[in-house]
């Protein structure tokens, strides 16, 4: 009869600590267990509150993956605590982890947040089918498997907040709509069925829109889901080129210089780019642009070099265009 080895490890957790009512300050506890490789990061927090201490707080809920409740930040990753294995914590970052919540400025009781700003930025998406209906159909709205397919699986969202506290722009601007606000937007922007004609027009406004994004790909990999956010918003960049309500601004003429300068060259002339993007305004960027043409970051646009394979690059830039620039 066989059986089966448990290994345990012994790690060190400090673990953020803060109570809106008492605390003027946050501080960390620190807290030493030994840990199984049967474990996930949600049986160290229910250890802590079960062993350690009754007031420690956190969100949990079905302990599948599915809901959304736990995420939390286990040294500065977003991650869902019933999901992650302790063995791959340990593996990435070693025998001391930091747990913190998904966002320390909106802490409410340790590990628990105040999630309203998230809420409040899903909302201004219409995240719901837009339309009118026939109250009593004589036949099925049928969508078929390829449109179906459009949705790109942005309807698996688990509205965990997870890309959108991982999003640096979320953290430093309140208007900012956010990553899942976005994939929200496109899920029903593609749907079929929907005929919402405000979305893209709310999508489309500078300091809170799509344009703002930084194209960091942190919401990318803070999705539990593999949903991918930021593909998402280059989607609705597309979208607002087709439907025509894209307006010149320094992240549209971006976009496309960017493709402009890759037809061209087959490699991307940054120097170019940013003299196309922001016009009279490249002025403030001329300092650091001399420091990088000493660094040889960037050349002047004669001394640019094409590819070897020009020719192949721009017909897969032809072939990949769905929107007019």
């Amino acid at each position: 009869m066989s059986t089966t080895t448990i290994n345990t490890q012994k790690v060190n957790f400090n673990v953020f600590r803060f109570n809106a009512d008492e605390d003027y300050l946050p501080y960390y506890e620190d807290y030493s267990m030994d840990v199984t490789s049967e474990e996930v990061v949600l049986d160290i927090l229910n250890r802590i509150k079960w062993d350690h201490d009754g007031s420690f707080s956190y969100r949990r809920s079905c302990r599948h993956g599915i809901c959304g409740t736990c995420a939390i930040k286990v040294n500065g990753r977003v991650t869902l605590a019933c999901k992650e294995s302790m063995t791959d914590m340990i593996e990435v970052f070693g025998n001391d982890l930091v747990i913190e919540p998904l966002s320390k400025k909106r802490a409410i009781k340790d590990l628990i947040i105040d999630k309203a700003d998230f809420w409040e930025k899903h909302e201004q998406v219409t995240p719901y089918l837009d339309t009118e209906i026939d109250e009593n159909p004589t036949a099925e709205n049928i969508v078929t498997p390829a449109q179906a397919d459009t949705l790109d699986e942005a309807d698996l969202c688990i509205q965990c907040g997870a890309c959108h506290y991982a999003c640096p722009v979320v953290e430093i601007s309140d208007a900012f709509m956010g990553p899942a606000a976005f994939a929200a937007a496109y899920r029903f922007e593609a749907d079929v069925r929907d005929g919402n004609e405000s979305r893209l027009t709310d999508v489309n406004q500078m300091g809170s829109g799509v344009w703002d994004c930084v194209k960091c790909f942190e919401c990318a990999d803070a999705c539990p889901k593999e949903i991918n956010p930021i593909e998402k918003i280059g989607k609705l960049h597309n979208m607002l080129f087709q439907s025509g309500k894209a307006e010149s601004n320094i992240a549209t003429r971006h976009a496309v210089g960017f493709e402009k300068s890759i037809r061209k060259n087959g490699v991307l002339d940054e120097g170019s780019l940013v003299l196309y993007s922001e016009l009279a305004g490249v002025v403030k960027h001329v300092p650091v642009a001399l420091k990088m043409f000493s660094k040889g970051k960037i050349v002047p646009p004669w001394g640019i070099i094409k590819s070897d394979n020009l020719d192949e690059i721009q017909k897969l830039v032809k072939s990949s265009s769905t929107a007019k620039f």
